[in-house]
C-alpha cells in the first residue's frame, strides 16, 4: 500500500508557528496535498499532548486518527476529490544544546513512539532536565546520546531520526555546531540510528557523497510550522499503515519506495553567504576568501553544499548500491503564483489553487502523478507546461543561504 508520510511537523506551541496549526487543520490539510501519515508534532509540551488525548484516539496499531467528532466540519470542506484516511504517529523534535568535545553541540533530533504512555513517559523525564512548557521543541541541555538512551529505556522501538543534518546552526553533520559522523554523536548507541532526515536544502544526491551515510535511510519530511507546508517534502513506503511496518521500512530499509523533495537550492541553508550584506557564496568563492565575507570581512555562514563537499568522498555522479530515487518539486502555490503574477496569498491564487484540487485531486498527486494531458485538459495548457518542466528540471534557480530561502521558476 503506498503511503505518502510527512513525520516531522510543528504545532501551534512551537515558537514561530501558525496559530492555524491544530490537529483539525493538519487533518485537513493532509488531505489537501494527499499525505496520509502525518505527525502530531511536540508531543512533549503538555497543553498540545492535551488536544492530542482529547482529539485522536488509537487504531490500535501504533497510529492514530482524528475523533469522528472533529472530522464531521472538516470533511465537509474537503473535495471529493482529496478524500482520503488520514493517520497521525506520535512525534516531536527536541533542540539538544550541550557540550562535547570542548566545543558547543546544537542538534534538532526527531522522536517517534508508537503510544500514548511512551509520550507520557518521556514528558516525565525531560521534565526534570529543562523546560518543556515554554516551546513545542524543546530546548534541553542533554546529548543527543542520552536522549536516545532515554527513549529507548522508556520504549526499545522508539525512532530517533537526526533532523536536517546538514543544517549549519542546529543539526548533527551542522557547519556550526554539528559532528563529522553520526558515531561521534551517538556513540555507543549510534546502531538505533538507522534513519536521517536529509532537510529541506539538501537531497539524497549530496547525502550519496558521504558514504559514511549508507547504511542510513534517508527520508524526507515538510518540518511544517503552518499547515500549508505539510507535505512540501515526504517520504512515500510501501507498507500497511502501522507503527510496527514503519519502523521495520526505516530499520531495514525494506520498503521504502522514494522521498519527494525541495529543489536543494529553495532551502534556506543551501549556499554559504551572510544575509546582512546579500552575499551569497559558492564553495570555491568561499575557499578563495578564506571563509569571510567579501563585503565586511566577518564570516559566513557554511551553507549545506559547502559542508557535504567536506565531508564527502564520493564524486556527484556516484550513487551507492541501494540508493532510492527521489522526485524534486516545487509547490503547487508557487507555480500558480508565477503563472497569474500574483503572491501566493493573494485571493486569485488561492482560489485558483483550491479549484484545481478539487478538479483534480490532491497537490502531490497533480505535481508527480497526473498526466499533464488530464491537467491541461481540466486546467489549462500553461500548467501543464510548467509542471512538465519541473518535472524535466528544465527551472531557472536563485539559491537560498544563511537563512535566506532560494527562489526556484519554470520561467514561462
Amino acid at each position: 500500500m503506498k503511503i505518502i508520510a510527512d513525520l516531522h511537523i510543528h504545532s501551534c506551541f512551537s515558537r514561530a508557528t501558525s496559530k492555524s496549526l491544530n490537529l483539525e487543520n493538519i487533518y485537513r490539510w493532509a488531505q489537501l496535498k494527499g499525505v496520509h501519515l502525518v505527525g502530531t508534532g511536540d508531543f512533549t509540551h503538555p497543553a498540545w499532548f492535551a488536544q492530542i488525548k482529547d482529539k485522536l484516539e488509537s487504531t490500535g496499531d501504533g497510529l492514530f486518527r482524528l475523533k469522528s467528532a472533529y472530522c464531521q466540519t472538516i470533511d465537509a470542506q474537503i473535495p471529493a476529490s482529496c478524500c482520503e484516511e488520514v493517520r497521525f504517529i506520535l512525534s516531536v523534535e527536541i533542540s539538544n544544546i550541550y557540550k562535547q568535545g570542548n566545543k558547543v553541540r546544537k542538534v534538532h533530533n526527531l522522536i517517534l513512539v508508537p503510544e500514548l504512555s511512551d509520550a507520557i513517559n518521556i514528558q516525565k523525564v525531560l521534565e526534570k532536565i529543562g523546560n518543556i512548557r515554554s516551546d513545542g521543541r524543546p530546548i534541553l541541555g542533554l546529548s543527543s546520546r542520552n536522549l536516545l538512551e532515554i527513549i529507548l529505556s522508556i520504549n526499545p522501538k522508539s525512532i530517533l531520526i537526526p533532523a536536517h543534518i546538514w543544517t549549519p546552526w542546529f543539526s548533527v553533520l551542522g557547519s556550526k555546531s554539528g559532528f563529522d559522523s553520526i558515531q561521534e554523536c551517538f556513540e555507543d548507541l549510534s546502531e538505533h540510528i538507522f534513519a536521517l532526515e536529509t532537510g529541506l536544502s539538501s537531497d539524497p544526491q549530496m547525502n550519496w557523497r558521504v558514504s559514511s551515510l549508507d547504511r542510513f535511510a534517508l527520508v524526507s519530511n515538510s518540518d511544517a510550522h503552518s499547515p500549508e507546508k505539510i507535505g512540501r517534502e515526504a517520504t512515500i513506503f510501501n507498507i500497511q499503515p502501522s507503527y510496527n511496518a514503519l519502523f521495520h521500512a526505516l530499520q531495514t530499509h525494506d520498503n521504502i519506495e522514494a522521498t519527494i523533495e525541495f529543489f536543494p537550492e529553495e532551502g534556506k541553508y543551501h549556499m554559504d553567504g551572510h544575509r546582512k550584506c546579500q552575499t551569497m557564496l559558492d564553495p570555491k568563492a568561499t575557499i578563495k576568501n578564506h571563509g569571510l565575507c567579501p563585503v565586511c570581512c566577518k564570516p559566513v555562514t557554511i551553507g549545506t553544499l559547502s559542508r557535504v563537499e567536506n565531508l564527502a568522498d564520493r564524486q556527484i555522479s556516484e550513487m551507492p548500491q541501494g540508493a532510492k530515487p527521489y522526485c524534486s518539486i516545487i509547490p503547487l502555490i508557487e507555480i500558480l503564483s508565477e503563472i497569474h503574477g500574483c503572491g501566493v496569498k493573494s485571493k486569485k491564487v488561492q482560489k485558483i489553487y483550491h479549484d484545481i484540487l478539487a478538479m483534480i485531486g490532491p497537490e502531490l498527486q497533480i505535481l508527480m502523478d497526473t498526466s499533464l494531458e488530464d491537467i491541461s485538459h481540466k486546467h489549462s495548457p500553461l500548467l501543464a507546461e510548467a509542471i512538465s518542466r519541473m518535472r524535466q528540471g528544465i527551472i531557472h534557480i536563485e539559491a537560498g543561504y544563511d537563512g535566506e530561502f532560494g527562489k526556484v521558476k519554470v520561467r514561462l
